[in-house]
């Protein structure tokens, strides 16, 4: 090695505290950390996607309620609350949904470099995150 060549630092024990706010995570391993919130999202918010389901299904009753939970709110929660609680769960199913595609493509197909790892990450943000501002903008009435 030559003196002029820069020497890259090499992390054996990365410490919390010091190593973590500078080290820049790439896009896969965004996307893996992400796909595994998302799933945790899903199974802590199913109770709720329990009640949601139940009440729209229930009856012409309990659909307006369902409905009504949607503008006016459930009791003490405001009906904005609602809305961004289940627009938290549109990106968890939508972002779970696309990057677990994206897994299975990359197991069948052996793709596993790191230009695809990287490209194929960006797709899943941005299709994730479209589908769900798309859904969020239907979601608050914007159209």
């Amino acid at each position: 090695m030559t003196q002029l060549a820069k020497k890259r630092p090499e992390f054996r024990n990365i410490n919390a505290l010091t190593d973590l706010p500078s080290y820049r995570l790439p896009a896969a391993g965004i996307v893996s950390i992400l796909h595994r919130i998302s799933g945790l999202l899903m199974f802590l918010l199913l109770p709720f996607i329990i009640w949601m389901f139940d009440t729209s299904i229930s009856s012409e009753i309990s659909f307006a309620k369902f409905s009504a939970a949607f503008n006016v709110g459930l009791g003490f929660v405001p009906g904005v609350l609602v809305k961004l609680v289940a627009l938290a769960l549109i990106w968890a199913y939508l972002h779970h949904m696309i990057a677990g595609i994206r897994h299975v493509y990359m197991d069948v197909c052996h793709a596993v470099t790191k230009e695809f790892g990287k490209s194929s990450a960006v797709a899943t943000l941005v299709l994730s995150l479209g589908l769900t501002a798309a859904l969020g903008a239907k979601l608050f009435g914007l159209y």
